[in-house]
């Protein structure tokens, strides 16, 4: 099984032209595949061969609304607050960050996103993805070196301990993997990650 997860886009057809060619069985959008949820339609011109095998997640740069009204125009599936199995392991989804200065469109309080997450932790997942990183780690750490993350996904994370978690949002921590615990954390970018098992 393969499952290729990307995130932060950003518009960049050219990047998305990449990964549609990287041989998948699934493939997971974390979020931000446009800025401001503008260009859509562009991005689902050439994201469409990949059909229903695409899974979509709003991040803060598009609302649930318009991922989910964009999913059904292209026909991909939009996955935000929702878990499935794929390929015998459990994987739950959250989409959108915690506030930013920016009020972009996709934004929760900590409690809404504790919220959400709550109903995610059983049956408990193996891979959790989410949009915006776990607050106080080395994927939410800011070139100034601040952390931009949220309290409450890393207190799930914590606390349930996924085997694997993926989030976006910081774009300075594209490529980097770390250790939450027993749980193995990475932020794919644009540029992707590959999640291989048998």
């Amino acid at each position: 099984m393969r499952v290729l997860i990307f995130s932060d886009i950003h518009n960049d057809l050219n990047a998305l032209r990449r990964l549609v060619e990287i041989p998948a069985d699934w493939y997971v959008c974390a979020g931000d595949l446009v800025s401001w949820a503008r260009g859509l339609d562009a991005c689902g011109e050439v994201l469409r061969p990949l059909e229903d095998r695409l899974l979509l997640l709003p991040g803060n740069h598009e609302d649930a609304a318009t991922i989910s009204a964009f999913a059904a125009k292209f026909g991909f599936q939009a996955v935000h607050g929702t878990s499935r199995e794929i390929g015998g392991r459990r994987f739950a989804f959250l989409g959108y960050s915690n506030p930013t200065p920016f009020d972009t469109p996709g934004e929760y309080t900590e409690e809404e996103i504790a919220r959400h997450l709550e109903p995610l932790a059983d049956p408990k997942p193996d891979v959790l993805i989410c949009h915006c990183p776990p607050e106080g780690t080395d994927l939410d750490k800011m070139r100034n070196g601040g952390h931009a993350g949220s309290t409450s996904i890393r207190d799930f994370v914590e606390s349930t301990q996924p085997a694997w978690f993926f989030s976006g949002h910081i774009h300075e921590t594209e490529g980097v993997t770390t250790m939450l615990g027993d749980t193995t954390g990475h932020n794919p970018g644009k540029r992707g990650y590959l999640l291989e098992w048998d």
